[in-house]
Formats: structure tokens, C-alpha cells, sequence
């Protein structure tokens, strides 16, 4: 098995906690409002050609809140100094839900940042049909079961999320809640400019979406497709918003066929 570490790099002066395994190429890969989950099946496929670089968000534990991010264009920002200061650009990234969403501005604010660019269930732009699903009024336990189609018969899910809950662990869903809420609130989960400053993006452009997604629904995936026509779209059946564990392999081959095309 590849072993992941952990590095602290001075981003302009805040201090961001990045874990790093694997050889090769860098890829780029933003967590979702819910934190890290640590090294799943996927990371340990790709790590085998490639460099995973994932960086810990601010306010989700290991990396200090940074106060003056209000916002996920901040948050984005941010993540930019990251990327120039490492020396990564232009570097394929893969954004997970509310990381899709950061990636997206990051991409909207400089299109050169990104060689290839992953959308997987973004969050981001205002569906015109439903609703981002508003997390905040349910439960972490909720929440949780809420990302995947099929908890029981999803065994990464439960290697994760099952068991007793212990306090730290809590701790760490609910600090990632309560940032996520800072910055992410009003409006919720997107951002009006968004789909403006994304129109016309030449970045190549997967979107990833599970048929059985409950957090994020068609319509968002629909909303980034008119803003870039030329973006391809892989549907999972039978997967939530989570696809990644809920069917590895599928989303292991979509995913590594567009980053090798």
C-alpha cells in the first residue's frame, strides 16, 4: 500500500496542512464540506502513476481557520497562491461537491491554472430545478447516510462513517459544519457570478454525477454544461453523491480515461 504524509507549507503566510502520496504527475484533488476522509481505494489506484496533493481546507482541523476567507471565491483564492507557490500549475485537479465548487472559481478566475479539470457532484452554481440539499437543520449522522445511495451495501462507506461515533470525531464534522456555514451560508452553496465568469471555459471538463444523487441534484450538473458546452458528462447509475466509494471502479475508469485522453 502507498503511504500518504502529511507536509506544512507556508501559503503567504498561513500556515496549510497538505497530504501528498504516490509518483508521477500531480493531481490535484479538493475534498468536499464534509473534510477529508482519508486514503480510500480510489487514491490508492491513481497514487500508483500519480502524485495526489490534497489540500486540508482551513477551519477543518489540522489546517488553522483563516478569517479573512469569507468565502469560497476566497476559499479559492487561497488555493491559488497554493498552486503557484508549489510550482503545480498547470496541474489536473478533481473537486469533490463543495471542492468542485472551489475549483470551478479557481478555473473562472484564471483559466490557466488547470491542464485538465474534474467535477465530481459540484456544488456551485444555483440549480434551476430543486435544490442543493440544505444540510444544516439535520443531523451529522443524517447528513452522512444522505451522501450515499446505499450505506448498508457501500463497505468503504462503512469502513468511514460506521460504528460509534467517537467525540473527536464529531468534533471534526462539526467544525467542518460550522466553517462550511461560515462561508458557504448566504448564498447557499453557490455563487450568482459563477456561471458568468464560467462561460465559454476552454479547461477540459468531466462532470461526474451519481443518478441517485440526494445532495446535489441533475440540474447543477446541467447548469455547468451550458456554461461549458464542451465539458463531457459521466453518469454513475445506482450511486449517490458519493461514487467514488459507493462504485470505485466505474469511477476509477471514467475518470483516469479523461485525465489520459
Amino acid at each position: 500500500m502507498i503511504k500518504a504524509t502529511e507536509e506544512t507549507h507556508d501559503v503567504r503566510g498561513s500556515q496549510l496542512v497538505v497530504v501528498k502520496g504516490g509518483s508521477g504527475k500531480p493531481l490535484l484533488i479538493f475534498h468536499d464540506e464534509l473534510g477529508y476522509p482519508g486514503w480510500m481505494t480510489w487514491n490508492e489506484t491513481f497514487a500508483h502513476d500519480r502524485t495526489l496533493v490534497i489540500p486540508l481546507q482551513p477551519g477543518y482541523g489540522k489546517t488553522p481557520r483563516l478569517d479573512w476567507i469569507r468565502t469560497y471565491r476566497d476559499l479559492a483564492g487561497f488555493y491559488s497562491h497554493m498552486v503557484r507557490d508549489l510550482k503545480l500549475e498547470p496541474v489536473d485537479v478533481v473537486g469533490f461537491s463543495a471542492g468542485g465548487f472551489v475549483a470551478a472559481e479557481m478555473a473562472a478566475a484564471d483559466p490557466r491554472m488547470f491542464s485538465k479539470m474534474v467535477l465530481v457532484a459540484p456544488m456551485g452554481i444555483k440549480p434551476e430545478q430543486g435544490e442543493i440539499m440544505d444540510v444544516f437543520p439535520i443531523t451529522i449522522r443524517t447528513h452522512l447516510r444522505a451522501t450515499v445511495a446505499d450505506p448498508a451495501g457501500t463497505p468503504e462507506f462503512s469502513k468511514i462513517y460506521g460504528g460509534e461515533m467517537t467525540p473527536e470525531q464529531f468534533e471534526a464534522f462539526e467544525d467542518a459544519r460550522a466553517e462550511c456555514a461560515r462561508i458557504g451560508w448566504e448564498p447557499y452553496m453557490h455563487n450568482p457570478s459563477l456561471p458568468h465568469l464560467l462561460q465559454g471555459l476552454k479547461t477540459p471538463t468531466l462532470l461526474v454525477w451519481g443518478s441517485s444523487d440526494r445532495i446535489v441534484p441533475r440540474a447543477c450538473i446541467d447548469a455547468y454544461k451550458r456554461v461549458i458546452p464542451s465539458a463531457q458528462l459521466a453518469i454513475i447509475d445506482q450511486v449517490g453523491h458519493r461514487p467514488e466509494i459507493e462504485n470505485s471502479a466505474e469511477f476509477e475508469r471514467v475518470v483516469s480515461r479523461f485525465l489520459a485522453a
